[in-house]
């Protein structure tokens, strides 16, 4: 079955999220970064992106914000581009965990494997694997380079998120010399370690989010670049790990609830990917137990809703003209 979805239908869904969830409480920002515990909470946005380059936006979409987990599905981008989906596969894994995104235990359920690179583990590791091997200055700007293709604009680094990551990141050092030990390490273990820190820590707004999630909806071009950044093979692998591990140990509650793909940070925001049709970011900085934005989550929900879209529904949408 197919359905017509109109810019005015898509435009008065999302602005009805807003409304319907700013009020929202609940939550606490990452208290563990000292920079993202300080973080207004009260910051609310949500921005969509259709494959033509029209925005949507609503909210405080233009606040630069930490990306965070989000930015793992960028490099994952970047290390099936240069090394291709087999050897992702072979080297990082793409099973969901079922367990929180820094797991030291699920490195030995995976039996060694770093099981996905949306979880630390695995975006570490693929950190390791960016080309060119051995030159952190080239690594970082293949990394910011396709971050910014993704994006359509340069994120800017945040050097106070920088440093607080940087002394705070016990477990992800723990994780790192533990994938070493194994074998699951492709470059310099603390390189690739300050690498995924530095990712970790560029300042992106929501709108630009939305762009990037738009690019994937669209088969890697950029809606308003109009650059492919990506292969289009890659699409329904970069979709399928989003589904996969997006919400972490509740990516299975989060998709049977939504049917959107979807990818969360601890900066607050969380993006989304309806294939063909649009991406989508919500930015609230406050999280759930499993640090998972409250209030973006909502909103989404209820966009979702509203249209009345699942990525697994029988439903095609086609964007027209009203």
């Amino acid at each position: 079955m197919i359905t017509r979805l109109t810019f005015d239908q898509i435009s008065t869904a999302v602005h009805d999220a807003y409304e319907a969830c700013k009020d929202i409480k609940g939550g606490q920002n990452a208290h563990y970064i000292p920079y993202l515990a300080n973080i207004n909470p009260s910051l609310f946005g949500i921005s969509l992106c259709l494959p033509d380059g029209r925005l949507i936006s609503v909210g405080d979409t233009d606040y630069r914000f930490g990306i965070e987990s989000v930015s793992k599905v960028h490099t994952a981008i970047l290390a099936l581009e240069q090394h291709g989906a087999q050897a992702i596969l072979d080297d990082i894994g793409a099973d969901a965990t079922g367990l929180p995104f820094n797991s030291i235990f699920a490195i030995l359920l995976e039996n060694d494997r770093p099981s996905t690179p949306l979880v630390n583990a695995g975006a570490i590791a693929a950190c390791s694997l960016v080309e060119p091997h051995g030159d952190a200055d080239g690594k970082w700007k293949a990394i910011f380079d396709n971050m910014t293709a993704l994006l359509g604009s340069k994120p800017q680094l945040i050097d106070e998120l920088y440093h607080s990551e940087s002394v705070t990141n016990f477990d992800n050092r723990s994780i790192t010399w533990l994938l070493q030990e194994y074998g699951r390490m492709y470059d310099d273990p603390e390189m690739s370690l300050d690498l995924y820190t530095r990712q970790c820590s560029l300042g992106v707004t929501a709108e630009q989010l939305a762009i990037s999630a738009a690019t994937i909806a669209d088969d890697g071009v950029n809606p308003l670049t109009k650059k492919r950044v990506f292969g289009a093979a890659l699409t329904s692998k970069v979709v399928a790990l989003m589904s996969a591990v997006g919400f972490y140990e509740h990516s299975g509650d989060w998709l049977y609830a939504t049917g959107l793909p979807a990818k969360t940070g601890v900066g607050g925001a969380v993006i989304g990917v309806m294939p063909g049709l649009f991406g989508v970011c919500a930015f609230a900085p406050p999280l759930d137990d499993a640090g998972n934005s409250v209030k973006a989550q909502a909103a989404l929900k209820h966009l979702m809703k509203s249209l009345n879209l699942n990525v697994f529904s029988n439903t095609h949408f086609d964007l027209v003209e009203a």
